[in-house]
Order: structure tokens, then C-alpha cells, then sequence
């Protein structure tokens, strides 16, 4: 009994050092808290911890995914940007083009082989073919019309033909040329269809 009565103060001396000691110590973190469950609290704030890790790093990845699928919508935009940047200044450039065709269309044979219209009707073709070589290298080409069936998606329809010759629905006529701007509708083909005779 006399080494018990002995380590009393040295004991009591060491409680007094861990209370100074776990003073800021929260009470869910002491060993002393309740024990009964499962987890300690320890594990229980570990576990909080990993979860708040796993729901960040699940952020972390849809914030990449999405900042990725904005640079490829960025990046679809400027190439659309490139390729149809043009595009209104063609519009107003087909109508040149259609009065260039218009002026050869009406040219009379006879004024073809006259020797002073020779050069002028000359000129106006290798200016309408400079032109379409131009639409050319700018992706601009011509849609096909004529024969064809009718694509609401390319040709307007502006009349009905009665014809026996082609099936219904098939253009007969072209009023203007219609033209793409690479995949792009610039101008629909306004065309004539045929219809059954009545």
C-alpha cells in the first residue's frame, strides 16, 4: 500500500499534464468520448472527409468535361465563323451573276458572229467564268435543278407545269439558279414542277 500512496502524486501529476495538454482539444476527439459505437470519432470525420473528397473530385471531373465541351463548341464556332463568313457578301454577289447569265442568255445568234460583238460577248463569258471559278475555290456551287426531283430543302417551287413527259413533281423549268455555300443552303433554286395534265 505504501508504493500505491507513493505514485498517487506522481499520478495525479500526470492527470494535471494531459488535462493542460488536451485543454483545446475538442470533446468528440478525446479518447475518453463515448466509445460505445462502432466508429470512434475519429473514423466518423475521416469517413465525412473521404466522402467530401470523393464528392469534390466528382466536381472536379464534370468541371473538366464541361470546360471541354465548351472549347469544342468554341472551336466549332470559329470554323463555321471561317467557312460561312462570306456568306451574305455571296448573296449579293448571285445576283451579278444571274444578270451575267441573263445578258448571254439574250444575246441573239446573229450579234454572236458579228466581228464588234464577237469580242464584247467574249469578255462577258470569260467574266462569268471568272466568276464561277471564284464560287468555285469559295465553296459555292450550283444546285442542280432541272430533271430533278424537287427538294424542298434546295428548290422553291414557284408554278406547276402540266407535262406527260416527266413524272409529277420533277423540275420541268428553272426561273433562277439556286446555289450552297459548302454544306450550307445560300440561295434555294427557283424552279417550275411538273403536274399531271387535267
Amino acid at each position: 500500500m505504501t508504493d500505491e500512496n507513493n505514485n498517487e502524486p506522481q499520478k495525479k501529476a500526470v492527470d494535471d499534464e494531459v488535462l493542460r495538454e488536451m485543454e483545446g482539444v475538442p470533446e468528440h476527439l478525446r479518447d475518453d468520448a463515448d466509445e460505445a459505437g462502432d466508429e470512434t470519432p475519429v473514423e466518423d470525420a475521416l469517413a465525412k472527409l473521404k466522402g467530401d473528397l470523393e464528392t469534390a473530385m466528382q466536381d472536379m471531373l464534370y468541371a473538366r468535361a464541361e470546360t471541354q465541351n465548351v472549347r469544342r463548341r468554341m472551336e466549332k464556332d470559329v470554323q463555321d465563323a471561317r467557312n460561312y463568313a462570306a456568306t451574305n457578301f455571296a448573296r449579293d454577289v448571285l445576283s451579278v451573276a444571274d444578270n451575267l447569265a441573263r445578258a448571254l442568255d439574250h444575246v441573239p445568234d446573229e450579234l454572236r458572229d458579228h466581228e464588234k460583238a464577237k469580242n464584247f460577248i467574249s469578255g462577258i463569258e470569260a467574266t462569268q467564268r471568272e466568276l464561277e471559278k471564284v464560287f468555285a475555290n469559295n465553296g459555292i456551287t450550283r444546285i442542280a435543278a432541272k430533271g430533278m426531283p424537287l427538294d424542298p430543302n434546295q428548290h422553291q417551287a414557284m408554278m406547276e407545269v402540266p407535262s406527260d413527259e416527266v413524272e409529277p413533281g420533277t423540275i420541268v423549268q428553272e426561273m433562277q439558279a439556286g446555289y450552297m455555300i459548302k454544306d450550307r443552303l445560300l440561295r434555294p433554286a427557283m424552279v417550275g414542277v411538273a403536274k399531271k395534265p387535267d
